[in-house]
């Protein structure tokens, strides 16, 4: 072992037995990328890949339990009771003579990178040093071609080549120095840095699904709350998620937002899970709400005016970031039983309380209560009541004959007369 003191122990069980079979058929095979990364900042990978001499074929015929994945690039998926191995060939950049030929799109976004190579070529495609690391157990030595290790050591992002042109072949490259640099502690490297800001604009070419994915590990890093401030500080957030800029810029809407971020990197850092949904909720929220008092404007009643609003946001908002149906369900769900949860009249409390949804409803509540968007009484009334006997709920209740003077106030929206300006 060298002095890097990332013993082969560390290394998952599974991804030790890949290796050990593919080197018992005379291919070399090693850790590589992030989990080479992690383990050297003394972090334990989420995941171990392995790259390799082998195709694909070859990967399959040495582990028994595999399977090949993919079109454009096959991978081989090796598997050992619930854990999975991702396994890659190497691969290398086209050669200059296929510039030509579908390459890259007018603005330089690679399109094709399905190439085998070596081991050093592997390496030259990657993104930043410090991704482009391997490792093997058997000898316990890190292959280091582009000096990753010494800028870990230093804290220092660098990207490998021209930082321009990497960006332009794959504009996510500038998400993900942001959420390496916040997550790691790391500055990003002055040339590594200077195009970011002129180049934002390549994210609008990126595919929706593709954003999403990057965008989601950003949010749940347990980092969020640095990444999006970094993201902010270098001009990406422009256009991820629609007018967010402009939500960071208003007090109640900042002080929101980051408090949903502050608490999913708390749950996060504590190994508890989070909702995607919930968090995605929280980041569109008040975007839902000033669309909704538009339409509130107009005359519509205030839970068809939320409803309303909800599709608008969401449809602006998957056509940038393709968020999947099931996240957008939840959210919708949650954006929806908010004004159930201010209504505590009669039976309703009662049916709001028995909602599947109800313990992330409350707790999206509270949040907005500690904004400073509603009142801390109605999240302290739904504590107590949550906690209370069955009599002493029916004490809580606000009296029937408020509710009805709430709805005779409504009516009028229903015959296209302009409803008050009252916020949800």
């Amino acid at each position: 072992m060298s002095s890097h003191g990332v013993t082969r122990e560390r290394i998952s069980p599974c991804a030790r037995r890949v290796i050990e079979a593919l080197q018992g058929h005379s291919y070399k095979a090693f850790v590589v990328g992030g989990a080479v990364r992690d383990l050297l900042l003394g972090k334990q990978p989420n995941d171990f890949d392995v790259a390799t001499d082998a195709h694909p074929e070859q990967v399959k015929g040495a582990f028994r339990r595999s399977r090949i994945i993919g079109r454009r690039f096959r991978l081989v998926h090796c598997m050992c009771g619930n854990e999975t191995v991702e396994v890659a060939t190497y691969r290398r950049a086209h050669d200059a003579e296929a510039e030509g030929e579908g390459r890259t799109d007018e603005h330089g976004r690679l399109l094709r990178d399905n190439v085998y190579g070596t081991q050093p070529e592997d390496a030259a495609r990657r993104d930043f040093t410090i991704n482009a690391l391997f490792y093997d157990p058997a000898s316990q030595e890190i292959v280091d071609y582009h000096n990753g290790v010494a800028d870990l050591k230093k804290k220092q992002l660098r990207m490998i080549g021209d930082p321009g042109v990497r960006y332009r072949e794959d504009p996510v490259r500038m998400l993900r120095a942001v959420r390496f640099a916040a997550s790691y502690g790391l500055e990003i490297e002055k040339k590594t840095l200077a195009p970011i800001r002129p180049l934002a604009s390549l994210l609008q070419n990126v595919p929706p699904a593709r954003l999403f994915d990057e965008m989601l590990k950003l949010l749940l890093s347990g980092h969020a709350t640095q990444c999006v401030a970094r993201l902010r500080r270098e001009g990406l957030h422009h256009g991820l998620l629609p007018l967010l800029d402009v939500i960071l810029e208003q007090p109640l809407g900042e002080r929101f937002v980051m408090l949903a971020l502050n608490n999913t990197d708390v749950r996060i850092l504590e190994g508890k899970p989070v909702s995607p949904g919930f968090l995605f909720a929280a980041l569109l929220w008040h975007e839902v709400l000033a669309t909704s008092k538009k339409v509130r404007d107009g005359g519509m009643a205030p839970m068809p005016a939320l409803f309303l609003a909800m599709d608008q946001v969401l449809e602006t908002q998957t056509a940038k970031l393709a968020i999947p149906r099931r996240y957008t369900t939840d959210m919708k769900e949650l954006w929806a039983l908010q004004q159930r949860l201010e209504n505590r009249a009669g039976r309703r409390p009662f049916r709001v309380l028995e909602h599947p949804r109800f313990r992330a409803a409350y707790d999206f509540l509270q949040l907005r209560c500690d904004s400073g968007e509603l009142d801390a009484e109605i999240g302290d009334w739904w504590r107590r009541f949550q906690q209370a006997g069955a009599h002493e709920r029916e004490g809580m209740l606000l009296r029937e004959p408020e509710a009805k003077r709430r709805r005779r106030r409504r009516r009028p929206a229903l015959t296209g007369a302009v409803q008050p300006d009252v916020s949800v």
